[in-house]
């Protein structure tokens, strides 16, 4: 079985894949935890925490780049997303 050191670090670098583009609009993301559980949890950053399309991006762009890379993850969310109104 996988180590979540490892596991961390295989999202960490699906990550950084969709960093510049956060970066490119101003924000960026942080990882805060991998659970045993596969839930990646993470804290949008800059424009990225107050933005009307935070929950978008989310879904979209970094959920999509870090299921892609790393399968076993089971959930991605983050918490500080701006709801959809």
């Amino acid at each position: 079985m996988e180590t979540l050191l490892s596991l961390t670090t295989r999202v960490e670098n699906s990550l950084d894949t969709i960093r510049p583009y956060l970066k490119t609009d101003g924000g960026d993301v942080k990882l805060l935890e991998v659970t045993d559980a596969g839930l990646v949890k993470l804290e949008l950053l800059g424009s990225c925490g107050s933005c009307p399309m935070s929950a978008m991006t989310l879904k979209a762009g970094i959920e999509e780049a870090i299921r892609k890379a790393v399968p076993e993850i089971t959930a991605v969310e983050a918490v500080n997303v701006t709801p959809i109104a």
